[in-house]
């Protein structure tokens, strides 16, 4: 008997083990594995992710396995003739110019700014300009000001003095080098303190009546060092227009086309200059041209509102690529900084400007605050407060928990040819693609620290394992084309080892449909650490366990083993049952 009553034991100790252990969602976690950690190799849009980490420059494929790597990595992009164009520091918030680096790791093509009094910063872009018929580069930089131009232009006096004040530029040079374009927000300010500037609102008029320009004493937030801390911007050939994103939660459209004047770059910066580089759409915060109310402490100062305010703290700006899903329109990151929500959360957001109050594309842009708003409400569970959405917007993905996908700063989006979009979590160094209904079908943690590469990442700050953008290219993209791409190891040294979909079952991705967008958020994820067929194997193992161990006690009767098996079995089975559903 006694033989008995630890097989019994044994058994029913199993069972309640089973029956408590419950698979992993979303969820907030101090320590775990980096690389890839699911591939849903049905959905996922199979290609090469490159990124930067710790000044090296990556491409894994989707296991995570590297194909190819460089000696410089800040904020690279895969050229289509094959090469790595990249900042010359490891540091986007600040560079002297950019190199050009073959497949080999050779430089052949190199720039450096200078101009003492411009800095450049964050972003650039290789183009081909339709005008010019070459390809030049594009890039942000800081122009320094003095307190004397400040004042001149319309700076309020009583913040004076303006020491250190700064405004961005986007500065476009030829192959040789060769300055051909550029424009300069401070051009485009508009003010209502001084009646004597040109640049005054007028009589009866209100910075409302600009929403082209700047105003340029906007309330507590006087002209400073990177004022507005400019950090993406992209181009888009067939309008030949470029967009521009601060940080501070806005970007804005400028009209490149109009204002290039070939062969001439002085006529060029001149006509830039102009009215015609005046803003031709701007989106994310109505406040700032005093056409909606900004983010704000309510009076019970436990609550707030964001206002009319749409981003905040964004990031990487881009216009949808021809020929993939929601071409034209625009994307980008939403850090959800600066917008007062309880529990601030990060989230992809896509926009057709053309939209406007009936949610009818017009072809030409609209001012965001005629096409008007509707309420996103949320699970009582997030203690988010209602937040009003623009019509603009007509897709949005956030994570399900509010843990589960958030970075203060940096990050990136793409979209895909299968509709799908890749998203860099910056802060946490988290690489994932969702679908078009938010379905998680790819996942990948950076492992490249500045302590060196880990297997495991424990709770760490910030920045720690930082990427600041990841790109998704296939094997036929030009720049790979005639390419050897050898699978070696992955980052770590580890074999792949990952979850997969056949693993994890189906989910169901939570979308809301509202008037104008959908709203889609991450879905639960059913995770096991073994398959199904072991699952069901382990009951039937339990029963012939026992029954086996209860006729060795000696019993006469045989029957009264088979008995009390057939019980361990079914307990088993129900605990197997139970665990395998509730996940």
């Amino acid at each position: 008997m006694k033989k008995f009553s630890n097989i019994l034991t044994l058994a029913v100790l199993l069972v309640v083990v089973l029956t408590n252990v419950a698979p992993a969602r979303a969820y907030e976690s101090l320590i775990g594995l980096t690389e890839t950690r699911y591939w849903d190799q049905a959905n996922a849009y199979n290609g090469y992710t490159l990124f930067a980490g710790a000044g090296k420059s990556y491409l894994i494929d989707m296991e995570g396995q590297v194909v190819h790597s460089w000696n410089m990595g800040t904020n690279p992009r895969l050229l289509e003739n094959g090469d790595l164009l990249d900042a010359t520091k490891d540091d986007p918030s600040g560079f002297g110019g950019f190199q050009e680096m073959d497949w080999d790791g050779k430089v052949v093509w190199s720039y450096t700014e200078t101009r003492k009094d411009y800095h450049p910063h964050h972003d650039f872009l290789r183009i081909y300009n339709p005008k010019l018929k070459a390809y030049t580069t594009l890039y942000i930089a800081n122009k320094d000001l003095t307190n004397e131009q400040c004042i001149a232009a319309g700076c309020d006096p009583k913040n004076a003095p303006y020491n250190g004040a700064q405004m961005d530029t986007v500065v476009e040079v030829d192959m040789k080098g060769n300055i051909v374009w550029e424009w300069f927000f401070f051009d485009h300010v508009i003010q209502d303190v001084d009646p004597a500037k040109s640049n005054y609102v007028g009589a009866g008029k209100t910075i409302a009546d600009y929403p082209g320009r700047l105003n340029l004493n906007l309330p507590g937030h006087p002209v400073s060092k990177d004022w507005l801390h400019c950090n993406s911007l992209d181009y888009n050939q067939e309008l030949d227009q470029i967009v521009i994103n601060s940080v501070q939660g806005e970007f804005y459209v400028i009209d490149h086309g109009g204002t290039f004047v070939p062969d001439d770059s002085q006529a060029s910066i001149a006509k830039s200059a102009g009215t015609a580089g005046d803003f031709i759409y701007r989106f994310g915060d109505p406040a700032r041209y005093e056409q909606g109310d900004p983010p704000s402490i309510l009076d019970n100062w436990t609550t707030s509102t964001t206002g009319d305010k749409q981003i905040g703290g964004s990031h990487n700006i881009q216009w949808i690529q021809p020929g993939l899903p929601g071409a034209g329109h625009f994307l980008v990151f939403n850090n959800s900084q600066y917008l007062f929500e309880r529990t601030p959360q990060s989230s992809i957001v896509e926009i057709n400007g053309y939209l406007d109050a009936n949610k009818k594309d017009t072809g030409s842009y609209v001012n965001p605050p005629i096409s008007g708003y509707y309420k996103l409400e949320s699970d009582k569970d997030t203690h988010k407060t209602p937040r009003l959405i623009s019509n603009q917007v007509v897709w949005m993905y956030r994570s399900k928990s509010n843990q589960a996908f958030f970075s203060h700063i940096g990050g990136s989006a793409q979209r895909l040819p299968n509709g799908n979009t890749l998203i860099c979590s910056d802060t946490e160094g988290h690489f994932f693609e969702v679908t078009a209904d938010g379905t998680l079908v790819w996942e990948y943690i950076n492992p490249v620290t500045r302590n060196g590469i880990l297997t495991v990442m424990p709770d760490s700050l910030p920045m720690t394992n930082s990427v600041f953008r990841a790109y998704r290219y296939t094997a036929d993209y030009k720049g790979l084309v005639g390419k050897t791409l050898t699978t070696g190891k992955t980052l770590t040294g580890r074999s792949p080892e990952y979850l997969t979909a056949a693993r994890v079952g189906s989910s169901n991705a939570a979308s809301v449909d509202k008037p104008s967008a959908l709203v889609h958020s991450l879905p639960e994820t059913k995770t096991t650490t073994s398959s199904t067929n072991w699952l069901l194997l382990l009951p039937i193992g339990l029963g012939v366990f026992a029954i086996g161990g209860l006729a060795g006690t000696g019993f006469k009767n045989r029957k009264t083993a088979l008995i009390w098996g057939g019980v361990v079995f079914v307990a088993a089975l129900l605990a197997v049952l139970n665990w395998w559903f509730v996940m």
